[in-house]
């Protein structure tokens, strides 16, 4: 009976989220097959092929995703000021699936290099406007399923695609191109959907006409909690370095070239699985103890990486990587939400991933610059060290404000 009830009011929850908030799932679900089928050959194809080093590698990870970060903080506030957040969620899509065919074609590093660049200027306009849509149409008490559900379509998306990538290198003999063609056509089917089935609520007070958010008066209203969610968020991502160090760990290990988005793949199959019942789950308690939890699961898939020269042990620490960001990325922008003002939400996450994406880019260099001179087990080992500096952050926050993150608006400073 008990057992009934609870699938009752699990059912319950998916058919209370909006038809809009699924559809943004599924946007990002069929955009990231396309990103994955390219990106989990990426690297194999920079050092194998085009016989980069590791740190170019970081070097091209990071610039990508730090301009993505840059370019988000300037989206989120323009969809504050408008009052309008599906039209540059269309442009960011767009321009992502404009630029996939440059993959195919590209003949040069600097090609790939510029590719990669255009395409997270758009993941960068896209991102949060996204993200301050869903919290507008989440639902009272679903805010964290709402998060979950997205980023959990978003990561199955990110499991298919490097599942495709494989089947298809194994049936076109390693071809990189056909793969990279093929990868074309989710990212359009992705804007389709976006275009068509995402509505996006009326603002109740939309700021166009006031006051342009990137300016201090409006940013005195973002409370001190939300910096400290902030803060901790940056320290916890030099921890976390792009996931192509992961796929070089594996090959390291003795994984066949066909065979290197499978570590994508289970990585990814573990997120999925995670994100949405952490998500659910986050509503009922405490946010910041599954947080915690996400955190110290992170410092134990380093360990287990740095340690590891066998495959079975890469793909426990690989698989443990996948939880822990289950466990972690759905509720960081969760806690954003529960921190901003409605009218500055874009901003926030603007802030919030420019200031993610500065240290994902210092992670990125960080990472290839320890790989080249002391090897993966010291690049590992630097990583749970700053996890557990990001650990002790988060208790602070915690003692800061116990009640955050208990499934309510914050609004201490």
């Amino acid at each position: 009976m008990l057992q009934h009830q609870a699938e009752d009011a699990h059912s319950k929850r998916y058919r209370q989220l909006p038809p809009s908030i699924w559809a943004l799932g599924c946007v990002s679900m069929l955009m990231d097959v396309s990103s994955e089928m390219i990106h989990s050959l990426l690297p194999v194809y920079l050092v194998s092929a085009l016989g980069v080093s590791m740190a170019v590698v970081g070097l091209i990870e990071g610039v990508a995703e730090a301009t993505a970060s840059i370019v988000k903080v300037f989206s989120g506030a323009v969809s504050d000021w408008l009052g309008k957040r599906k039209a540059l969620t269309i442009l960011g899509y767009g321009l992502a699936a404009i630029t996939k065919p440059v993959f195919p074609l590209a003949e040069s590093v600097g090609a790939i290099f510029a590719a990669r660049f255009i395409d997270r200027i758009g993941k960068g306009i896209r991102g949060a406007p996204r993200d301050a849509l869903i919290a507008d149409l989440a639902p009272p008490g679903l805010r964290g399923a709402s998060f979950g559900l997205r980023q959990s379509l978003d990561t199955i998306g990110a499991f298919i695609g490097p599942l495709l990538a494989i089947a298809l290198m194994w049936w076109s003999a390693n071809n990189f191109a056909i793969v990279f063609w093929l990868a074309v056509i989710p990212a359009f089917l992705s804007v389709a959907v976006l275009f068509l089935f995402v509505r996006e609520p009326q603002r109740v007070q939309p700021a166009i006409g006031i006051h342009f958010p990137l300016q201090r008066s409006e940013l005195k209203k973002l409370s001190s909690v939300y910096w400290l969610v902030v803060l901790v968020s940056a320290v916890f991502t030099l921890a976390r370095f792009s996931e192509a160090f992961l796929i070089l760990k594996a090959q390291e290990s003795g994984l066949p070239l066909v065979l290197a988005p499978a570590v994508l793949v289970a990585m990814n199959v573990v997120y999925a699985l995670a994100a949405y019942p952490a998500g659910v789950l986050s509503d009922r308690v405490n946010r910041l103890q599954l947080l915690s939890l996400g955190f110290v699961i992170l410092i134990i898939a380093d360990l287990v990486l740095a340690a590891s020269s066998g495959l079975v042990a890469v793909f426990v620490g690989i698989a443990l990587w996948g939880l822990h960001l289950g466990l972690t990325q759905g509720l960081l922008v969760t806690l954003v939400a529960d921190t901003a003002p409605e009218e500055l939400r874009g901003t926030a996450f603007g802030i919030f991933h420019l200031v993610s994406g500065a240290a994902l880019f210092a992670a990125s260099l960080l990472a290839g610059g320890l790989w080249e001179l002391f090897g993966p087990a010291v690049t590992f080992q630097a990583a749970a060290g700053l996890t557990a500096l990001a650990l002790l952050g988060l208790g602070f926050l915690h003692w800061k404000v116990p009640r955050l993150g208990a499934g309510h608006l914050s609004r201490e400073s």
